[in-house]
């Protein structure tokens, strides 16, 4: 009997190759846009965005050319609760979010594999840049991708074993120019689609904006910018509007290049230094998820990345208190920003992760 799988189809070119390559494995496949807008009438999220309107018609129209059943599901409540709350809360907190991580764990992952084994399916499966091995010890884990220039296993870090054993992730074995090619010859409608840049429930970019409509009163005014010692540089226009590392935008006429340095929302304040100031070799996670092993046993030399594009820096980790991890970095890393992702990876495999708390231990 052919073993059933829930592909979630956005629409975009690897998830719709996703589907074309499961169904020549001879998998028996259904396609499911997960519909996360918050209001019909709510066109805003058209767009290339992964999840929005234009998503349902260019995925059903691949369905129909592979002929396979396609659904749209009702998404969102999780969606709002775990990925656009989520992102508003931790702005206020002064932190700089990931929404695309929180996504995968809990809507494309946790919310869509439970609908999907109730109606009876094997497996789900993304179009994700990333491979899924069983280890000899038995352990599941997410292993790169065949390309690095699209590789996406920062984003996953944090799925459950139970998760990536009911996943599968095909378009991790090509590198990206031949899934086009695969579209192509397939003829699937998308294959020449653009790729989604922007975070789908703000596809104008304007994050601050997005947080005042949705936060109203509780977004913190305009406060003070300071240097370390706490002298008043200027006025901000409000925290939710910075992030660590920025340089842009702050209208400080300091006469040398200066940054983020710090940001403080009990006392709304934005600490502005130099370059030097936001370099560490230490960094603290917390709500660490282990992949390639089940717990950190003793401190380990891993390879890590504190943000999607970075190329990664060799540290030791090593367990605190409380459940957090100590990444202590062979050289400093730049911008180390709270409320971001940390991956730790040994060579090809995801070890594990964190969010990121500080600089300090």
């Amino acid at each position: 009997m052919k073993k059933k799988v829930v592909v979630g189809m956005s629409g975009g070119v690897d998830s719709s190759v996703a589907a074309y390559l499961l169904k020549e494995q001879g998998y028996d496949v259904i396609g499911v846009t997960m519909q996360i807008w918050q209001e019909e009438k709510e066109r805003s999220l058209e767009g290339n965005g992964c999840c929005g309107l234009s998503a349902v018609e260019d995925a059903g129209r691949v369905a129909e050319v592979l002929g396979i059943p396609y659904y749209v599901m009702n998404f969102r409540q999780e969606f709002k609760n775990s990925v656009m709350d989520y992102f508003v809360e931790e702005y206020l907190r002064g932190h700089t979010p990931n929404p695309c991580i929180a996504c995968n764990r809990y809507v494309k992952w946790e919310a869509l594999l439970e609908r999907s084994l109730a109606i009876g399916a094997d497996f789900i499966a993304t179009g994700h840049y990333a491979r899924i091995e069983k280890l000899p010890t038995g352990r599941y884990a997410i292993r790169s991708s065949v390309t690095a220039a699209k590789d996406q296993t920062y984003a996953l870090y944090n799925l459950t074993q139970e998760q990536l054993a009911r996943t599968l992730m095909p378009v991790g074995d090509y590198p990206k120019e031949e899934i086009r090619e695969i579209a192509a010859a397939a003829g699937l409608p998308v294959a020449h689609k653009p790729d989604s840049q922007e975070i789908c429930f703000v596809p104008d970019g304007d994050y601050a904006g997005f947080i005042d409509r949705v936060a109203g009163e509780r977004v913190p005014g305009p406060g003070m910018f300071v240097d370390s010692q706490g002298k008043v540089l200027g006025t901000h226009k409000g925290i939710t509007h910075y992030t660590i590392g920025q340089r842009r935008g702050l209208g400080l006429p300091m006469g040398e290049r200066v940054f983020v340095a710090e940001i403080r929302p009990e006392a709304n304040e934005v600490v502005i230094g130099s370059d030097r100031d936001i370099l560490t070799q230490t960094v603290v996670c917390g709500e660490v998820n282990y992949m390639t092993v089940a717990d950190l046993e003793s401190p380990a030399r891993v390879l890590a990345k504190i943000r999607y594009n970075h190329r990664g820096e060799f540290c030791r980790i090593e367990k605190l208190p409380g459940g957090r991890v100590l990444c202590t970095f062979e050289r400093p890393v730049r911008a180390a920003t709270a409320g971001q992702a940390i991956v730790f990876y040994d060579g090809e495999y995801v070890l594990g992760g964190g969010t990121i708390l500080g600089t300090d231990a």
